[in-house]
């Protein structure tokens, strides 16, 4: 059964993404940002699809200017594959279901 997808802060990005036994989807939004609104249907699917090898977290970027200027956030929606310290993949703009499922299942499938 899939968590869901939690709202993380600056404050809990270390313990939250990268003290993480495994991979973390970060998805980077904004309430005012209209793309932000095709991509949660998204990202909740992909956190039921992969609930058991993947944590899913998404982080409003107005009131996180840390961890957004740490990971190079240049507009959203932005997502952002991250294992330990490790960026895996990254990414900017609204993407389709299939286009992120396809991002995902070489580090999330081969293992």
């Amino acid at each position: 059964m899939s968590e869901g997808v939690k709202a993380i802060t600056d404050a809990e990005f270390a313990s939250e993404v990268l003290q993480a036994p495994g991979p973390v989807l970060v998805y980077f939004w904004a309430p005012w940002c209209g793309p932000c609104r095709l991509m949660s249907p998204v990202i909740n699917s992909a956190a039921d699809t992969y609930s058991q090898r993947l944590k899913v977290v998404k982080m409003e970027v107005d009131p996180n200017p840390v961890t957004v200027k740490q990971y190079q956030v240049e507009g959203v929606p932005a997502l952002r594959l991250i294992q330990g310290e490790k960026i895996l993949v990254s990414t900017e703009g609204a993407i389709s279901k299939q286009k992120l499922l396809e991002l995902l299942d070489p580090y999330l499938n081969g293992h």
